[in-house]
């Protein structure tokens, strides 16, 4: 399911097309997939509303009229959605699988606090998170407060400065445990990408 609004959709990300206005050439439509809802003359009649005469369109999906309108007009906002189901201790087993095929939702009891961790999960990972746990030399990792880094930016320099900017300039290199390294532990430098729950500890220049 996706909630619509005027700036944005949530629970998908942004339509598979490729849309790129050009000075000449006319209209040149490719579709990767079949399509449902749009052809050639529909995609004509959308872009002559917006006064574009001249446009390569790619639909790499079967893809809506609203779709291509929304990468037209290129500002709508894709927001990670999760849908929460209550009262699945109210249901039968085979009801429940059922719901599990839901895209984008998580069935649970508050009453009995049922799948609370799965929640959690699917939380992080459509935030696009990354946790990250530190162990001091000589010591248990500390599972209780990650640092918690952006997919998008989780090498070890980014883990350091995430810690403390002063931490970097002293780094010798640094130990991880966890899915990112093929040894346990194996040394690292700071131009690693750290990986989900990895456990990373520190050595400094002496």
């Amino acid at each position: 399911a996706v909630v619509s609004t005027q700036s944005g959709h949530y629970g998908r990300g942004p339509p598979n097309i490729t849309f790129r206005k050009k000075e000449k050439g006319g209209i040149n439509l490719t579709c990767v997939v079949p399509q449902s809802e749009l052809d050639l003359n529909s995609v004509k009649q959308i872009l002559s509303e917006y006064r574009i005469s001249n446009a390569d369109i790619i639909l790499k999906e079967d893809s809506s009229c609203d779709d291509l309108i929304d990468v037209i007009e290129g500002n709508r906002v894709y927001i990670p959605c999760i849908y929460v189901l209550n009262k699945i201790d109210q249901i039968s087993i085979e009801e429940l699988d059922i719901i599990y095929k839901i895209p984008h939702c998580v069935p649970l009891s508050a009453h009995h606090k049922w799948n609370f961790d799965d929640l959690l999960e699917k939380m992080w990972d459509y935030l696009c998170l990354t946790r990250i746990y530190t162990k001091p030399k000589g010591q248990l990792p500390d599972f209780n407060a990650p640092v918690v880094l952006k997919e998008d930016n989780r090498t070890l320099e980014a883990f350091c400065n995430n810690l403390h900017k002063g931490i970097l300039k002293d780094l010798k290199y640094a130990l991880v445990w966890g899915s990112s390294v093929k040894y346990q532990p194996q040394r690292v430098g700071k131009e690693h990408v750290l990986a989900d729950e990895d456990i990373v500890q520190i050595i400094k220049k002496h």
